[in-house]
């Protein structure tokens, strides 16, 4: 009886989570192992609303996890990109510290300590550092101007452009902006940097061909941020192996893709590897140095989407690719290599979470590691000199943010190198999510999470928030993020259901695929049916009291939702389309919507007439609250612009919450503190606020 007695007190000291409790724990950032697998480096992010609070370092913990981690840096500046020398006794990574105009590259020696020692001075900055087999160089990447071929016409350029007396931006060719930012002229170029005193950075693609053509761009950052060519050397140190794409410019009327380049590291024509119309990337090299990996998506005329598989090229001599991941109907996130160069290991996604797989590194059937029931892996990295094979990554659920842990594969056993938020998750009364499955009308087994409020008592009747991923190409899955968290919205006293809708990836390349040309109507009819599931599966549900929101593809579904159905008591739609059509003409992407809705939206084919919400605005009714980032170019401003006029025409109950310096994220701290005041305002006032 005392033992249950202290079990009761203890959920009840336990409270509901609040936007600070959240925003405030710690974020753990990607492990990079020592080559002998000794030691694990990563950065901390200390989290405060105001921005010039909040501080990041980076953090060494031993690998056996003997001993917690320590602070390795103490500045204001946030490192990032970290690289182990070859013999583990230093570190490289880049940062902006004081005096720098852009990020450069520093060393730190973590054998003997001491200050960090800034290593590039370029005026164009420093990133991707990447240490030469031999410790004696580093290849780097940096955003230079066209035609410059070293750092004082850099300077010239970057002179001439600031006394300009006028203010324009001009294009030739598309694409003209990404995610939240205007385009310009710069390109990513590879860097050779000697560490021996007075060694001068050489930039590897200046004056050539390749870098001359019209569409030469390195890999977009995916959440905005110049590009990336993902170079690294190849064995023996004498070439260096990078990432570009040479048709960014056809991007209105035709599929870019990428290849794989190889450039001698004292200069030269790059050499193509790769050929087709696919896409690689994230090149790698296997221990033994015989084979070269790298990220594959196979580019199949009239589909837009295809998973993302690993590719495998025999080395030096690259010849026939081999799909290893082949066998694995999963989109692959990160691999990595045992130190024997036998195994590949892979992080995919599969139904709701982020598992490990161990495959042979030449291709064959792939079996799991630690299945788990919670949570998902991230960011993998393996030491490639270890004694015997270890791995590390970050992992995370709904109730646990991401922690750095070690994994042996052989023991079959997993151990937690890092706990910086162990006390603040424990005083939050959270479940982790559940999962169920249902057949659609359509046949389709579709998975879905769901989430109970803090404080549940299953004798109570609790309303129920529909909430819609976007993408579409994405997944609900248990993990822990700030942008839409479920116990966030569930605390006033919801229940939350999460629909992987056709579309969603984690379930196989078909599923993915079935939804093009069905992109509103078909999802639309799953998440409602999915409702109706969880009402009938969960007698604790409230059917006479629901909503349903999103972001992104998760708006326009809300969008969908206002013109085809009146069950729910309101909306949510953030960042979300309205008018496919407008919407083609102003996003940052264009032709793959082209591709989706089954031709140009000038010949006003079906999809673009029977998928498009506006078309249907006489059947809207239902109160919905709008809110978009004033910098968001995928789902541009005026989306919400026409969504907005159409309700205030119609004179629906709606509110517009426009967030000038957000892009298609909320991510400043007060900006998302107001974001969730806002919806759950909204959500009070159509549903309540708790069970009753």
């Amino acid at each position: 009886m005392a033992l249950l007695a202290l079990a009761s007190a203890a959920l009840a000291a336990k409270a509901p989570v609040t936007h600070q409790a959240l925003w405030l724990m710690k974020r753990v950032g990607a492990p990079v192992p020592s080559p002998d697998g000794r030691w694990v480096v990563f950065a901390v992010t200390e989290p405060a609303y105001d921005e010039k609070d909040q501080s990041s370092d980076l953090w060494v913990a031993p690998a056996d996890g003997s001993a917690r981690p320590r602070r390795l840096t103490f500045t204001k500046g946030a490192e990032r990109d970290v690289a182990w020398s070859p013999e583990g006794g230093r570190i490289a990574f880049a940062t902006s510290r004081e005096g720098d105009q852009s990020a450069q590259v520093y060393i730190l020696d973590i054998a003997s300590g001491g200050e960090a020692t800034r290593v590039t001075s370029l005026s164009t900055g420093a990133a991707k550092p990447q240490w030469r087999p031999d410790g004696q160089a580093l290849l780097f990447e940096s955003m230079v101007y066209p035609g410059a071929l070293d750092d004082e016409a850099n300077r010239k350029v970057a002179a001439e452009r600031t006394a300009r007396k006028y203010s324009a931006r001009v294009y030739d060719s598309f694409p003209i902006r990404h995610w939240d930012r205007w385009l310009d002229d710069t390109r990513a170029h590879v860097f050779v940097q000697p560490l021996e005193p007075g060694g001068k950075a050489r930039d590897l693609l200046a004056g050539s061909r390749l870098a001359g053509e019209p569409g030469f761009a390195g890999i977009a950052n995916p959440t905005g941020g110049g590009q990336e060519l993902g170079s690294v050397w190849a064995p023996g140190g004498e070439s260096i192996v990078f990432a570009a794409s040479t048709n960014r410019h056809t991007a209105a009327y035709a599929f870019t893709n990428t290849h794989l380049y190889q450039v001698a590291a004292a200069g030269g024509e790059p050499r193509r590897l790769t050929s087709g119309d696919d896409s690689y990337a994230a090149p790698a090299f296997r221990p033994d140095g015989r084979a070269l990996y790298c990220a594959y998506s196979s580019q199949i005329p009239g589909l837009t989407y295809s998973l993302d598989q690993v590719a495998m090229f025999a080395w030096p001599k690259v010849a026939e690719r081999t799909v290893v991941t082949a066998k694995l109907d999963r989109s692959v996130d990160k691999f990595a290599f045992s130190p024997d160069s036998k195994t590949l290991f892979v992080i995919a996604e599969d139904a709701g979470h982020e598992k490990l797989y161990a495959l042979p590194a030449s291709g064959g059937e792939p079996r799991a590691l630690l299945e788990k029931s919670l949570g998902c892996y991230t960011n993998l990295a393996a030491p490639a000199r270890a004694a015997s094979t270890v791995l590390f990554a970050g992992w995370e659920s709904a109730v646990s943010p991401v922690e750095v842990v070690r994994i042996d594969p052989a023991a079959a056993s997993q151990r937690f190198l890092s706990d910086f938020n162990a006390a603040g998750k424990s005083e939050i009364d959270w479940q982790p999510v559940e999962h169920f499955w249902f057949e659609s009308r359509r046949g389709r087994r579709i998975h879905n999470l769901l989430v109970r409020p803090p404080a549940f008592d299953a004798g109570k009747k609790y309303p129920l928030l529909v909430l819609i991923h976007g993408g579409p190409h994405a997944m609900w899955r248990d993990q822990f993020f700030l942008r839409w968290n479920y116990h966030l919205l569930a605390g006033p006293g919801y229940v939350v259901l999460m629909t992987n809708y056709t579309g969603s990836t984690g379930f196989g390349e078909q599923l993915a695929r079935q939804i093009q040309s069905d992109p509103l109507k078909g999802p639309g009819e799953e998440i409602n049916q999915a409702a109706d599931e969880a009402i009938r599966r969960y007698p604790f549900i409230d059917a006479s009291l629901q909503a349903a929101g999103g972001a992104s593809y998760g708006g326009h579904l809300a969008n969908w939702l206002q013109a085809t159905t009146s069950r729910y008591k309101c909306l949510i739609s953030h960042a979300g389309l309205i008018n496919l059509e407008s919407q083609w003409g102003t996003s940052d992407v264009i032709y793959s919507r082209e591709v989706n809705n089954g031709g140009p939206v000038w010949e006003q084919g079906p999809i673009w007439r029977e998928h498009n919400p506006i078309r249907f605005a006489k059947n809207f009714r239902t109160p919905i609250l709008l809110t978009v980032g004033e910098n968001d170019f995928r789902v541009p401003l005026n989306q919400t612009l026409e969504n907005w006029s159409v309700l205030q025409r119609l004179k629906i109950p709606s509110r517009l919450v426009v967030f000038p310096q957000a892009n298609h994220w909320i991510q400043r701290g007060e900006d998302s503190r107001y974001f969730y005041q806002q919806v759950h305002d909204w959500l009070k006032r159509h549903l309540g606020a708790s069970g009753v």
